[in-house]
Formats: C-alpha cells, structure tokens, sequence
C-alpha cells in the first residue's frame, strides 16, 4: 500500500454497498473513505459495518479510512469495536466532533490509528484550534458542509467562507496538512466543481473529497502546481540553498522560513502521481 504525501482525492463510498467500494479502491482515488454515516440508512447499519469489516481483514492497495457513526448514536461503539486492529483499516474519520472531548473518547480506545476529525456544526468551529490540538493521533480536520449550512442557515456560499478559512487557520497552527475541501453535491457540474476548487485552493486547501470518480480528474487537476507555480517554487529552493545564503529572488521579492516550507510542498504534489 502507498500512501501520497498530500492526498488530494478522498472517495467516499457507501459501507453498504461491497460492489461500489470495490470498484472504488480501483479508481485511482488517493484515499477511499468507507461511510457507515450519512450514506447508510440506520436498518442497513450493521450490515454496513459487518461488509466493512470483512473487507478490511486485509491490507488494501489504497489506504481506506472509516467515517464511522456519530459518537452520540448508539452506531459508534459497535463500529469501533467492529473495526479497530483490522490490518486494512488506514485511519478513522469522526464525524460532528464538537471538541476535544470526542477525539480524546477515541484516543482512549487506539492512539495508533490515524484519526479525523469533521467538523459540521457552529460549536465544532468555534472549538476548531482544540480540537486540531488535541491529540497526536489526530491527522487532520476539515469541514462537513451540508450538516454546517444548516446549522448556520446559511443560503449563499459565501457564507461559509469564514468557517473555511477558521478551520485552514486551525489545522496549520496545530501543525496539521492543510486541510481537504468538502464534497460538491452535484457530481454533474464538473465546471462548477473546478470553480470550487480553485476557491477553496485560494483559501488555503489542499484537495478535496468527493462521492463520484468522475469528480477525482477535476479535483487533481486544480490542486496540482502549475508548471509556472513548479519554475517558481524551483526559484525559491535554489535562492534559499547558496552557498551566500541568498533570501531574495531575482524580482526582489523577500523569501523566508515559510515561504521555503511550502515551495517544498509545492515540489512534492508534482510527484503525486
């Protein structure tokens, strides 16, 4: 199994549906997300979990991570107890964290598996930095935006800029990746996905999730460097590396710590694939 340094899809797939994980994991996808949420209807839960388990007995060629039911359903537990210590289980992603508290709930059952946290409401953003701080097992945050817009009552997207931007803010001063974009519903409007994204790259994230592979194309295409970002993130390595230990780039511009530190990632997305 390899893993991207920075996934920049994340295909999520319903738990209930074997045939469609399957074909999932050969999409081309750099992370499948199995949904035992949202996507299964609470009758189906415990085949859901059940299929689930069965396939992660062993090892994947992709990392698989479980977005398991909320921690306030009675779903949670028995996912957890299902699924923890499978070999092909590549990371937790826990849906409506509201604070630390929830990821802490998890860290006393595993803090070896990578763990994610959603968060979907106005009190999991407000507690975006806590929650992004609180535990090392915890390898990213990002937004669950259908669940967020309702609680906000929120019509234009617009109106979720300032939630977006919290969160990158958050994950970044916990040290964490930047985080990944949430779906876009409409897996049709592949033009009105590619806008999105290169809205959301401008707010500072980094790839996206997405619930048809038709969406994954579109995704990599906006989050991959450019061949002018690439020359210039180039520029910045070799202006921060001579032997005078030059800061400055030939425009005049000023380069530090920080601007180095994301060149280098820059170069890193183009040997995504």
């Amino acid at each position: 199994m390899t893993t991207a340094a920075f996934p920049l899809t994340w295909l999520y797939v319903p738990g209930d549906r074997p045939g469609v994980v399957t074909k999932a994991l050969a999409s081309g996808a750099d992370v499948v997300v199995i949904d035992l949420e949202d996507a299964v209807a609470p009758d189906r839960k415990d085949y859901a979990r059940g299929a689930t388990a069965d396939l992660l007995t062993h090892g994947q060629p992709v990392p698989v991570h479980v977005r398991i039911n909320s921690l306030d359903t009675p779903w949670a537990e028995a996912d957890l107890a299902a699924l923890l210590g499978l070999p092909g289980l590549g990371g937790l992603r826990l849906p409506k964290v509201t604070g630390p508290a929830d990821i802490l709930h998890v860290t006393a059952r595993t803090t070896v598996l990578p763990l994610y946290a959603l968060l979907e409401s106005a009190l999991g953003i407000e507690h975006a930095y806590a929650v992004a701080a609180a535990h090392p097992a915890l390898r990213g945050i990002s937004l669950g935006e259908a669940d967020l817009r309702a609680d906000l009552g929120v019509r234009g997207d617009i109106g979720l800029d300032w939630s977006r931007s919290r969160i990158v803010v958050a994950a970044r001063a916990a040290g964490l990746a930047p985080p990944p974009q949430s779906v876009h519903p409409d897996t049709r409007d592949l033009a009105g996905l590619a806008a999105s994204c290169a809205h959301g790259r401008a707010l500072g994230f980094l790839g996206r999730a997405a619930i048809h592979p038709r969406q994954l194309p579109v995704i990599e295409r906006a989050y991959l460097p450019t061949e002018a970002e690439l020359e210039q993130a180039e520029t910045i390595i070799k202006a921060a590396t001579t032997e005078q230990g030059a800061q400055a780039l030939p425009d005049g511009s000023f380069i530090d710590a920080a601007v180095v530190a994301a060149a280098r990632r820059t170069l890193s997305l183009a040997t995504h694939r």
